[in-house]
């Protein structure tokens, strides 16, 4: 029988673990696989340091396994970042922030030496920007935005939607700003496009990860944990 997406993650979050040093300071990300990778941190036999967290909700399971967790303003290097993706290219580029943690995500992965990108195959794509690509930006630019990616950046135009929590009322960050989910886009240049996307006032964050793409990423595939170092 086919492994189910749950236990493809769960595999790729265990393996991660072989990249992670005891007694080094490491950075944790957010999302359904790094919470196995969590899981598996807690079982290690010689523990971790301490972590640097990209969202409230991985703070918590790491205190919960009495993992000590700092700020990133109290590091000034991480061993490794160890997180998901939405899509990643066969560059290692990425897409991220469909939990909304975008930016804490990628303050953590610039502290980092080496970024470990852990996903299901499903991930994997020729090319960014099937996976609707989150921006996060100041409430106030939210219509400036939308206007922006309508007019198309770097030849590319997409359908800049507001992201919405449960009860209707638009979702709001760890950083108290909103997100939105830009559906649409073909990203060729991933570089480009997020250095220009950077650049548009309001974005606090676009969920592009080319600047700081993963060093190596372990896929979970029907017939185990591939790993591609790029």
């Amino acid at each position: 029988m086919p492994l189910s997406q749950d236990e493809l993650k769960a595999r790729v979050g265990r393996a991660a673990i072989d990249y992670v040093r005891p007694g080094t300071v490491i950075g944790v990300g957010t999302g359904s696989t790094v919470a196995h990778f969590i899981a598996a941190l807690g079982a290690m036999p010689e523990r971790v340091a301490a972590a640097v967290s990209s969202s409230e909700r991985s703070t918590v399971a790491l205190r919960a396994l009495g993992i000590d967790v700092l700020d990133a303003n109290d590091v000034e290097h991480l061993d490794i970042y160890v997180d998901g993706a939405d899509e990643v290219d066969p560059s290692g580029y990425l897409i991220k922030g469909g939990g909304g943690a975008l930016t804490r995500e990628k303050i953590v992965a610039a502290l980092a030496q080496r970024f470990v990108c852990i996903v299901d195959a499903s991930k994997a794509v020729p090319v960014l920007g099937a996976f609707p690509l989150p921006v996060e930006v100041v409430p106030m630019a939210e219509a400036s935005v939308r206007r922006r990616f309508a007019g198309g950046v770097l030849g590319t135009s997409g359908d800049a939607v507001l992201r919405l929590a449960s009860d209707g009322t638009p979702y709001v960050t760890d950083n108290g700003q909103h997100i939105l989910d830009v559906h649409g886009l073909r990203i060729a240049d991933p570089v480009a496009f997020e250095s220009a996307v950077n650049d548009i006032p309001g974005v606090v964050t676009v969920g592009v990860f080319a600047h700081q793409k993963a060093d190596v990423c372990l896929l979970g595939t029907a017939d185990g944990v591939r790993t591609i170092t790029y």
